[in-house]
């Protein structure tokens, strides 16, 4: 197939529509096995004290599955014990250090970077207790829930591709290589870019940080617009996350170079009204259920109790 016709495949924006429908496809599988996993929606965590650990809940999609494990938790009468890192991986360590002392029933890690926290969940698996993780790629990890990030990384790679009519450059930001799902979307990027040589990827790419992401965004890109002022030297800027994709796009505005386009995950209220905006430079956000993603852990966690065996992967299909 030629370069012309894949990219016909693709309309601007329809991201939001067919990368729903690539997630609904893996829903419920396992990379592993291909068994299809049943969440225990009416499972009981009764009597049961369940750790729940997150890297932070600064984020739309941080926050929303950090509290919905909460609430799932109490749902299904068990007593949660949360506790939020606030982005310290210091804290982070010693939160988690907490919890297995405290020898919950379970503990979910949400997000994370690998090498921090992967030692600390080797040891609660070597003190018994079930490991489950959110977009955690850890082999100490009993289940991972996440979305379909191969597909969610090829699909906004290909549509990205498709805008900018095969050829330009790029800006990527890439400074969270160690978390699983920003590995993977940038992975598909950079997997779909080498099929078309007139696509270059602007070095050295750009790091996203935390905290400050919208401001730290903004400042890089209006910096990289200083180096490329001609219309056309940049066609486009993708992040594996959407916060970032925020402030590169109030960047844009604010230099008038409105004909680069945005591209990002997860689905933040603010970032869909801009991709819902036709004048908005933002142009594709995936659109994750990090709510669903929540519930999904906990379910599993109700379900592995029971004695029930899961799969090592939990699909959660991206939204439209």
């Amino acid at each position: 197939m030629s370069e012309r016709s894949i990219l016909g495949k693709f309309a601007r924006r329809d991201i939001l529509k067919w990368s729903a429908v690539a997630g609904a496809a893996a829903a419920g599988t396992t990379l592993l096995s291909g068994t299809v996993a049943f969440a225990a929606e009416d499972g009981s965590l009764k009597g049961k004290r369940i750790g729940i650990s997150t890297a932070g809940t600064d984020h739309f999609f941080d926050l929303q599955a950090y509290n919905a494990q909460i609430e799932e938790v109490k749902r299904l009468g068990g007593e949660p014990i949360a506790v939020d890192a606030g982005r310290n991986d210091g804290k982070l360590v010693s939160q988690l250090q907490t919890l297995i002392a405290q020898k919950p029933d379970a503990i979910v890690q949400l997000l994370g970077t690998l090498t921090v926290i992967d030692p600390w969940l080797k040891k609660a698996r070597e003190a018994g207790i079930p490991v489950l993780t959110i977009d955690v790629g850890s082999t100490n990890s009993l289940n991972n829930s996440t979305s379909d990030n191969w597909g969610i990384g090829k699909d906004l790679a290909l549509q990205l591709v498709s805008d900018i009519g095969g050829e330009g450059n790029i800006v990527v930001f890439n400074g969270f290589y160690g978390v699983t799902p920003c590995a993977i979307r940038y992975d598909q990027l950079v997997n779909v870019v080498k099929y078309f040589p007139k696509v270059q990827i602007i070095q050295p790419e750009l790091r996203d940080v935390i905290p400050n992401t919208v401001q730290d965004a903004f400042a890089q890109v209006t910096a990289i617009l200083n180096k490329y002022p001609e219309k056309g030297s940049i066609k486009a800027i993708w992040s594996a996350w959407d916060i970032p994709q925020l402030g590169a796009t109030q960047a844009l505005v604010a230099a008038g170079r409105t004909e680069v386009k945005t591209y990002g995950v997860d689905g933040s209220p603010e970032v869909l009204q801009l991709v819902a905006d036709p004048n908005s430079p933002a142009a594709a956000d995936v659109a994750q259920q990090p709510a669903e993603l929540g519930r999904t852990a906990i379910r599993n966690v109700a379900s592995l109790l029971a004695g029930e065996t899961l799969p090592r992967e939990t699909y959660v299909p991206a939204a439209s």
